[in-house]
């Protein structure tokens, strides 16, 4: 396949990059500078620009644009960026597809488990309703403009959890761990659902091929609370796992970020990914853990 992403430079889209091109795909890179070849195409996201005439060119689009939502805290007008960032990169390529002559076959949308807001003791699948709170609000309107794609287009709003890798929130998890200041957060209790990186890429590689369409959690198919997440991680490191910070501590921290991050319980699982034939590489947090800590650290282009 012939493959155009957004994103490619980050976390989860060098991972993908690499990951298609060992496969035997062609991978065309959007960038927010000049392209300066054919394995690229330049677009401006928070100005809807982009040459519509690459979906012509493509089998499928992966779309992993966005602000970080590792970074913190969240002020008033990160929140925006959040949302926005989202939003016009989505809409973006949805409308590019819509003009294209053919437009791609496949369309892969980042999403996040933060749809189904803060709902601890219930387990949440792809057929939960969604919840309330800032992400929810977020998530509902991200995966509305990916469904402004074509019809023709089979398009997938993948809602991934926190992905176990060199980056993105684990980085900070990592850093508070080789310092000795990692502990439990809040009650602990809160179900976190994961993602081992590699299942992040093998689950959007197989979403590539698949027949599915509409939402698909991409987590991990065995559920973890917050406790066992960083316990474990302070085991694998030989570091501390002592100290505690209340729910009031991280909300004056962090403010909403704390709510919609951190103390959310969320016991997601990956209903419609087991039910496609999706098999899992790593089946626990622990064996996610044991494959980050193992792996050589890259750095996103």
């Amino acid at each position: 396949m012939r493959v155009l992403v957004a994103g490619a430079s980050g976390f989860i889209g060098t991972a993908l990059v690499s990951a298609l091109t060992a496969d035997g795909h062609e991978v065309v890179r959007l960038v927010r500078r000049r392209a300066q070849g054919a394995d690229e195409a330049a677009w401006s996201p928070a100005a809807g620009i982009i040459d519509f005439t690459v979906m012509d060119r493509v089998d499928a689009v992966v779309n992993l644009s966005g602000a970080s939502l590792a970074r913190l805290p969240w002020t008033r007008s990160y929140r925006v960026e959040i949302l926005e960032s989202r939003i016009t990169a989505t809409r973006t390529l949805a409308d590019a597809m819509r003009k294209a002559r053919q437009p791609p076959a496949v369309f892969l949308s980042a999403s996040a488990v933060g749809y189904y807001g803060d709902r601890p003791g219930e387990l949440l699948t792809e057929y939960s309703s969604a919840g309330t709170g800032f992400l929810a609000e977020v998530v509902g309107r991200w995966e509305a403009a990916a469904h402004l794609a074509p019809e023709e287009t089979r398009t997938v709003v993948f809602r991934s959890g926190v992905v176990i890798g060199h980056g993105g929130a684990m980085k900070r998890v990592g850093t508070l761990t080789r310092l000795g200041v990692s502990g439990r957060l809040g009650t602990g209790g809160q179900h976190w659902p994961w993602i081992a990186l590699d299942d992040e890429v093998g689950a959007l590689m197989h979403l590539l091929g698949s027949s599915v369409s509409g939402p698909v959690n991409v987590v991990g198919p065995t559920p973890a609370t917050a406790d066992r997440v960083m316990n474990a991680m302070a085991e694998r490191m030989h570091r501390p796992y002592a100290l505690g910070v209340t729910e009031r501590m991280l909300g004056v921290a962090l403010g909403r970020a704390a709510d919609d991050l951190l103390l959310a319980s969320q016991k997601v699982r990956p209903q419609r990914l087991i039910d496609d034939g999706y098999r899992f590489r790593h089946a626990t947090v622990e064996s996610a853990l044991d494959a980050m800590l193992s792996a050589p650290h890259t750095t996103a282009r």
